[in-house]
């Protein structure tokens, strides 16, 4: 089994950690992370793929080992964690990957395919949205009234999320079989959560996220011309991100790949061996 290394890089002044696993010459697949939680979420995805490939796994500003900035410091926005993930990769001298993207990550990758689409030599979204079709009204809708009026009658809805029982939630929610998903995961999540200051750096993330949306048509587009091919497995149970987005995809893409799985939101806890067996199979045909 390949090794995996810890490192950080400074990045515009900031301390950015990732994983690394696999030959360096290999080609590569570049795994981004989502909300609560950091690179931890490929812990054990990683050693299954670096036998053929180059593995890099960031944390982004503000999550995991990664600076953590306070909102006074750092002006948190989507922009500005895919302008940083850029970075890092130019340093690592990443000028063709392939990405993995989920929650959070999925904003920041499409950033980084629409910026450079000419490096992207794959897509796999894992519950990693790009749709309005994705969006399960009942969860978002907190979410979009916060973003469009933050202030005391909108902020204790979302502020939830970042509490005990919201992150579980996130983990076990849709599993049939809950006692699969470690503990560890969310007792992880939560104490990272509950540093000082993090609570504003969730909330600024929070209050960016709509303006993710506008982004979608020109993915959309990009999907179209660039004709990358796509890998869309998804937790079908999730109720962040429904399944319709994950069949959306294939409206855009030309070579698009959907598979269902009876699982949740963090599919790599209770599913990885299926993820990592699509996973393989797409990279070893699209990447040969």
């Amino acid at each position: 089994m390949s090794s995996v290394h810890h490192r950080t890089a400074t990045v515009d002044g900031h301390e950015i950690f990732y994983r690394e696993a696999g030959p360096a010459d290999a080609p590569a697949i570049v795994l981004l992370h989502g909300y609560p939680t950091s690179s931890f979420m490929f812990r054990e995805l990683i050693p299954l793929l670096a036998d053929r490939y180059r593995v890099i796994a960031p944390d982004h500003l503000g999550f995991g080992h990664s600076d953590a900035p306070s909102v006074a410091e750092f002006d948190y926005t989507f922009d500005a964690l895919a302008e940083l993930t850029s970075g890092l990769l130019d340093q690592l001298g990443l000028d063709r990957y392939a990405l993995y993207v989920q929650d959070y990550g999925a904003p920041i990758g499409w950033r980084l395919a629409l910026k450079h689409p000419e490096r992207i030599s794959a897509l796999v979204t894992q519950n990693g949205n790009g749709y309005e079709d994705g969006f399960v009204d009942s969860f978002w809708a907190d979410l979009w009234a916060y973003g469009a009026n933050p202030g005391p009658d909108t902020e204790p809805a979302v502020r939830a999320a970042l509490g005990i029982d919201a992150i579980r939630w996130q983990y076990v929610h849709g599993v049939p079989d809950p006692t699969l998903v470690s503990p560890d995961t969310w007792e992880h999540d939560i104490a990272l959560v509950s540093r000082e200051g993090n609570d504003e750096i969730q909330l600024a993330l929070f209050r960016d996220y709509q303006n993710n949306r506008p982004l979608y048509p020109l993915l959309h587009q990009y999907l179209r011309t660039s004709e990358v091919p796509v890998l869309a497995v998804w937790g079908r149970n999730d109720e962040i991100f429904g399944p319709a987005g994950a069949r959306a995809f294939a409206r855009d893409a030309k070579h698009t790949e959907v598979h269902l799985i009876n699982g949740g939101h963090f599919l790599l806890e209770s599913h990885l061996d299926v993820v990592a067996g699509y996973l393989r199979g797409f990279l070893g045909r699209v990447l040969r």
